[in-house]
């Protein structure tokens, strides 16, 4: 017996070498750009020109940070990327509240409050999931233009509610559907109204999937850059849109250091969250996806 076992026991440790190999060379691939614009981001210009963009910085400067940050050329003025990284946050955190609660709300109703057609309506939501950025451009620019947020925070902020509604109301939707019905319509006997109801029994269980809805949306609204070129003037554009014109400058001596640095400031809260909160997104996704 202990000669049948040890020839699978030696499999068994083979693939999961093999495994834990395949995953680590995936993991190299993922991160070698980060690599490089961090290690690029701290030296300085003419040792980037003259060696291998590969290399550990032989000496280190923080100064492309600081310029990147605060006096690059985007515009007519050396204000760096500091005032479009604020004019995203005021974004994207009214645009993911708005949204997620929205969501929330339009899960709950087509859930446990249901009507007739809810499920047409629910069916035309989930369509907007699949409608490509292009197609809307045209037609958001008209009613922006028409209700007077053209060019504006708040056009940027209504865009992406509007767009991201099908992702949060499927998300929640899924979430809810497998609810304990009993515990809404006891609730309803003791005179539980629809806020109320949704605010004391269905919210406070809703913890995993608004952190995956949160997540979702502060991704896909800071690293948006169509909406953000579309939609936006000169004082309130986004940071993705603020980098590109600083990388696409044509004027004066390419300053890749800076480059580099500002690339890892736009991508620096994205980072952080999935750093700090990425675990409960899986489990959120999870629980979602065993509920529905």
């Amino acid at each position: 017996m202990s000669r049948s076992t040890q020839p699978s026991f030696g499999t068994g440790k083979l693939l999961r070498a093999a495994l834990y190999a395949v995953l680590i060379l995936f993991a190299v691939y993922y991160l070698l750009p980060l690599f490089v614009m961090l290690v690029n981001s701290v030296k300085t210009l003419d040792e980037i020109r003259g060696g291998n963009m590969m290399s550990f910085p032989e000496m280190f400067t923080f100064e492309p940070w600081l310029t990147a940050w605060s006096k690059a050329q985007i515009g007519v003025e050396p204000t760096g990327l500091s005032p479009y990284f604020i004019n995203s946050i005021m974004m994207v955190v009214p645009a993911v509240a708005i949204s997620t609660a929205l969501g929330a709300l339009n899960g709950y109703v087509l859930t446990k409050w249901r009507f007739p057609g809810d499920k047409i309506i629910f069916g035309l939501m989930l369509f907007a999931c699949f409608i490509p950025f292009q197609i809307v451009l045209i037609p958001m620019a008209r009613v922006l233009g028409m209700i007077g947020l053209a060019g504006t925070t708040g056009g940027l902020v209504l865009v992406h509610v509007v767009y991201g509604l099908g992702f949060t109301t499927l998300f929640f939707r899924n979430y809810y559907a497998a609810f304990p019905d009993e515990l809404i319509k006891a609730a309803k006997m003791d005179g539980a109204g629809f806020w109320r109801t949704f605010t004391r029994i269905l919210l406070p269980s809703s913890g995993p999937i608004i952190v995956v809805t949160v997540i979702w949306q502060f991704t896909n609204i800071w690293n948006d850059f169509l909406f953000g070129a579309s939609f936006a003037d000169f004082d309130s554009m986004p940071m993705t849109v603020a980098l590109n014109n600083l990388v696409s400058s044509s004027t004066g001596v390419k300053e890749y250091n800076v480059h580099f640095a500002g690339a890892v400031l736009a991508a620096l809260p994205t980072l952080i969250v999935y750093i700090v909160s990425g675990r409960y997104f899986v489990r959120g996704l999870m629980a979602g996806a065993v509920k529905g």
